[in-house]
């Protein structure tokens, strides 16, 4: 399988498995989910857990984390895929310096409007 990130997935099992590989690997991926596992069994559990054909199904907090780790490493392929399912727009991933800098902006607004209403105060007191 190619390790290029295909445009659109057919389906949800696609959208993970393809986020797995962008990320590492089944093994890679599934022995940091399950550090208990070998390296291999934990891969064939994380690659049993993507075939819509077996038993083993990942369970949401296991979802999550793939989708949380496939953020970090800058792959959007299942983000993108469950927005377009649900019929939303392309997810656009927030660049933590532009956060931060959102966070500190909205800090500071506060602050004024605090500001402001603590004059507004102190002048009906007068």
């Amino acid at each position: 399988m190619s390790n290029q990130i295909p445009l659109f997935v057919d389906d949800y099992h696609d959208a993970v498995r393809h986020a797995v590989e962008a990320m590492g690997g089944f093994k890679r991926i599934g022995h940091d989910m399950k550090p208990d596992m070998t390296v291999e069994a934990a891969g064939r559990w994380l690659a049993d857990c993507c075939n819509p054909d077996k038993r083993e199904k990942l369970s949401l907090s296991e979802l999550a984390y793939i989708r949380k780790a496939a953020r970090q490493a800058g792959v959007h392929v299942l983000a993108a895929y469950e927005a377009q399912a649900a019929g939303y727009a392309e997810p656009q991933p927030i660049n933590p310096e532009d956060e931060a800098a959102q966070l500190q902006r909205e800090f500071i607004a506060s602050v004024k409007a605090l500001e402001a209403l603590q004059a507004r105060m102190a002048r009906t007191h007068a």
